[in-house]
């Protein structure tokens, strides 16, 4: 059933964002549900922003651009668990290798991972990294991790709103979906995010990061019916890219 709440602010919602995004060892009470996924954005924000200071340490010592990307690329992956790079995986699994709903929504919830979810894998790690060595070359570091950290998670909270949740279990149907205005100050958090670290360039990579989101839940619909855990991770990793290519063409075009 859809949140029947107002985008008000709770104390809490920051800390509810970091326990449900997050390894870092923080403790919420989950009261707030989707009521706080306006402030996924600021989670995002705060790991891609202690994984800039890991790159920029890196760059100092005087070590590549495409080794402090790949730094940037595992501290996020470390303070998140993977979370959203095992939702793409599964999802790249399940969509193209069930036959039917059930059955893909079966292979979804494996733990195994097959050749589908390998290539997904690969290729979106590898475009991030590709995008984020540039970046960094050019000599934008922080800016363009935390704009594209905050723009690439309020998608998630759009697709929880839009489509029905894919099965009756798991982390979505737990974290309930959120309301109209619960998504548009999410939005408004995300952007605010990109324009203070990255100016304008922001935009392009909002509207990039948005096209990718429409299209991941086009797919959701299509092969599955609706979202799930996976599918939202899935859309973050792919709006990422998204939002680091449009950042990218704007930064060192």
């Amino acid at each position: 059933m859809r949140e029947n709440d107002k985008p008000n602010i709770a104390a809490g919602d920051f800390s509810e964002a970091l326990a449900l995004m997050t390894r870092l060892p923080v403790s919420a009470p989950g009261a707030r549900r989707a009521a706080a996924a306006w402030a996924w954005p600021l989670a995002g924000a705060l790991v891609a922003g202690l994984a800039g200071l890991a790159a920029g340490l890196a760059l100092w010592l005087g070590l590549s651009a495409a080794v402090a990307a790949g730094l940037a690329l595992a501290v996020q992956m470390a303070l998140t668990g993977a979370l959203h790079e095992d939702g793409l995986a599964d999802c790249a699994d399940g969509f193209w290798g069930g036959a039917d709903r059930a059955r893909r929504l079966e292979i979804m919830r494996d733990s195994r991972i097959g050749s589908y979810g390998v290539l997904a894998l690969v290729l979106g790690v590898g475009l991030r990294w590709a995008l984020l060595t540039g970046l960094f070359a050019a000599g934008h570091v922080m800016a363009p991790l935390m704009a594209a950290a905050a723009l690439s998670r309020a998608p998630m909270a759009a697709l929880m709103h839009a489509l029905p949740g894919a099965r009756s279990d798991g982390l979505s149907a737990r974290t309930g979906r959120p309301s109209r205005d619960t998504v548009t100050l999410a939005v408004v958090v995300a952007l605010l995010v990109g324009l203070i670290t990255s100016g304008f360039a922001a935009l392009a990579g909002a509207v990039l990061a948005g096209l990718a989101a429409w299209a991941t839940a086009s797919v959701a619909r299509n092969r599955i019916g609706g979202q799930t855990g996976d599918v939202l991770g899935a859309s973050q990793q792919l709006a990422e890219i998204g939002a680091l290519a449009g950042l990218a063409i704007w930064m060192t075009g």
